[in-house]
């Protein structure tokens, strides 16, 4: 094998490899940096009481309900889902796809819980999730992407101006 054809193998072999990995590092950057400002945000709010209860805590003041919603579509990164066709293969639990998942959950409740913050809401019940799957978007299949949507009951107490 001479150097040109070393060279071409290199080439042939290297430029998937390294947009793999390419992939792999912006996808966690990006990640990452999510997480830290979904973590800022939630800061914010934790005054604000959340629960999957129909009805507000005891001892709770009359209050005006509201419908608050905060919905969210995330998509996966070429590397997640090169990941996950290998998990594929040999079956398993695809932790990947599950990190995705669990960062659309987060910003959608974070989204729902600013909009009843805006509205001068104290309290938010009856929180329900609605999860969709968008598989196939695009050209040969495309990135997979999941949408989540939250949805709740914002209590605004009476007497008070919303914001």
């Amino acid at each position: 094998m001479d150097a040109s054809q070393i060279a071409a193998l290199v080439c042939q072999c290297g430029a998937p490899l390294l947009l793999i990995a390419l992939g792999f590092s912006i996808g966690r950057m990006i990640e990452r940096s999510h997480l830290r400002e979904l973590d800022r945000r939630e800061a914010e709010l934790a005054g604000c009481i959340a629960t999957n209860l129909r009805s507000p805590p005891a001892g709770h003041p009359l209050s005006d309900g509201h419908l608050v919603t905060g919905g969210v579509v995330i998509g996966s990164d070429y590397f997640k889902t090169f990941a996950a066709s290998l998990r594929k293969l040999i079956g398993g639990e695809v932790r990947s796809f599950e990190r995705m998942m669990h960062r659309a959950r987060r910003e959608a409740m974070v989204r729902m819980l600013e909009q009843a913050h805006a509205l001068g809401a104290t309290t938010v019940i009856n929180i329900r999730f609605e999860t969709c799957s968008i598989n196939g978007v695009g050209t040969r299949g495309g990135l997979p992407m999941a949408e989540v949507f939250a949805y709740g009951t914002a209590l605004v107490p009476r007497g008070g101006a919303t914001r």
